[in-house]
């Protein structure tokens, strides 16, 4: 399918097509791409519809004979873009004469492992790939030896592979307990900046979708910007001003469709500043399959309990020529051109200004304690004392109201 070099792995495609996994070109496109952000080039894929799964292989075992001699004279790895068990994983292999087999999840998290660069982001990618290979160390012997390195076995996976269940269950827990302290150290760091005032927007969308590049034209910053995907795994920060608003940016990991739950489960604490967020821009890419996207994203940030309003931005908007089919909330912009980044700055202050109330409430004496324990739900508060009590000016947001009713 593409020319490669000797510094390329060269991997072969096996693509079920179920009824809920349909085969399109955004979907050979995108594995294509995960492959090559993974160093490897596709040199042939095969699609077989499945109406019922083979427990031992997955897909048809008569269709992989059809393509044994193929797969073995051009391809030093298969890839399966689906979720393959441990065993399927290795009755494939064997089928291939030991050919290495990675399925979805095993891809993704290679992609993970080269771009993790923050001492957060290597340990959520060790504790995803941990949870993913520890299943899989099970009755293996000499088979995982022979991997020899390459897609599928970087990160821990190389040295993990000869350590006993016991010690990676340990470093799993080890593991976790520092993730654990990341995430309070994030959430002091949050509680002093709702202190201050300063207001928060997280950048999510579909991967290469153009956060990074959204994040630059809004900031004037170069965070890295590549054509790849998953090329920011670890989240970047940077302050504008719009009026008199402060407001930290966040770009955050992009999502995919078919993301493994493990990722959601190790990244939760770095994707708790989208939950977190005064405001979530959903960016998608206006050239591709964008209701896929806005799919996966939205889906993504339910399952992650995000109650922030949540902004529809097309980013490459330049290269559209015809909306009609395009949601008409959304925000149209071009990253690259400056095309509507004033329109979006103007919906982020107006957002901003509708998400907020301002109250002004008389307290009793015996309730000015109760009043204190709920200040963690206000953005900004001032109290002062009167001979019947205090009185209380506070900002608060509007999804926040019901918690101070009972002061009202």
């Amino acid at each position: 399918m593409e020319n490669f070099t000797d510094n390329y792995e060269r991997a072969y495609i096996l693509f079920p097509s179920l009824d809920n996994n349909v085969f399109d070109d955004y979907r050979l496109e995108e594995i294509v791409d995960l492959c090559k952000s993974a160093g490897a080039v596709v040199v042939g894929y095969c699609v077989q519809k499945i109406k019922v799964i083979s427990p031992s292989t997955f897909m048809g075992l008569g269709k992989l004979e059809e393509i044994k001699d193929d797969v073995i004279q051009n391809a030093d790895l298969i890839i399966f873009d689906g979720a393959l068990s441990p065993a399927q994983s290795r009755n494939i292999s064997d089928i291939f004469d030991g050919i290495k087999v990675i399925d979805r999840t095993g891809l993704i998290l290679d992609i993970f492992a080269i771009n993790a660069n923050t001492r957060e982001g290597k340990l959520q990618v060790e504790l995803a790939q941990l949870k993913y290979l520890y299943p899989r160390l099970v009755g293996q012997g000499t088979r995982l030896s022979r991997l020899g390195g390459g897609i599928g076995t970087r990160g821990p996976g190389e040295t993990q592979l000869e350590t006993d269940r016991r010690h990676i269950r340990q470093r799993i827990v080890n593991i976790e307990r520092e993730i654990a302290e990341i995430s309070e150290r994030r959430k002091l760091q949050k509680d002093r900046r709702t202190k201050n005032s300063v207001k928060t927007i997280a950048l999510t969308g579909y991967t290469n979708a153009g956060k990074s590049s959204l994040l630059n034209a809004l900031s004037g910053s170069n965070v890295l910007v590549q054509d790849k995907l998953f090329a920011t795994l670890d989240p970047s920060a940077r302050k504008i001003v719009l009026d008199d608003i402060s407001i930290i940016l966040i770009d955050t990991v992009g999502f995919i469709r078919d993301i493994p739950t493990d990722l959601i489960d190790a990244f939760k604490s770095t994707l708790e500043s989208a939950v977190n967020a005064d405001i979530v821009l959903n960016v998608c890419d206006a050239t591709g399959d964008y209701l896929n996207q806005l799919e996966v994203t939205e889906k993504t940030l339910t399952e992650l309990n995000c109650t922030a309003p949540i902004i529809k931005v097309f980013n490459k908007a330049d290269k559209i020529t015809d909306f009609t089919d395009y949601p008409k909330s959304a925000v149209f912009v071009s990253a690259l051109t400056g095309l509507g980044l004033d329109k979006l700055k103007n919906k982020l202050k107006e957002t901003l200004q509708d998400s907020y109330l301002k109250c002004k409430i008389s307290l009793p004496f015996d309730k000015i304690s109760l009043f204190f324990s709920l200040t963690k739900y206000a953005e900004s508060y001032e109290i002062s004392y009167t001979g019947d009590g205090a009185v209380a000016d506070l900002t608060i947001k509007k999804i926040n109201l019901g918690k101070f009713s009972t002061l009202m």
